[in-house]
């Protein structure tokens, strides 16, 4: 989650990722919350809060993956 090599569009290349990977291994596309991540409200401030969750503790992924499967 720290790593960025893109100026922008890390967090779209990340989830695609995440995607493609669910897929593969035969599990559903993650749904991110349904809605649009780019702009300000209370869904981009969870998945930013489940983003820092998952930054302090990467051994406890749950916040996150709570909510892409939100």
């Amino acid at each position: 989650m720290q790593i960025h090599p893109f100026a922008n569009g890390n967090g779209r290349h990340s989830r695609l990722a995440a995607d493609l990977l669910a897929v593969e291994l035969g599990s559903k596309p993650f749904t991110w919350g349904g809605n649009n991540l780019a702009a300000a409200g209370e869904i981009r401030a969870r998945y930013i809060q489940a983003l820092r969750l998952a930054d302090q503790n990467p051994d406890d992924l749950t916040a996150l993956l709570t909510f892409a499967r939100s």
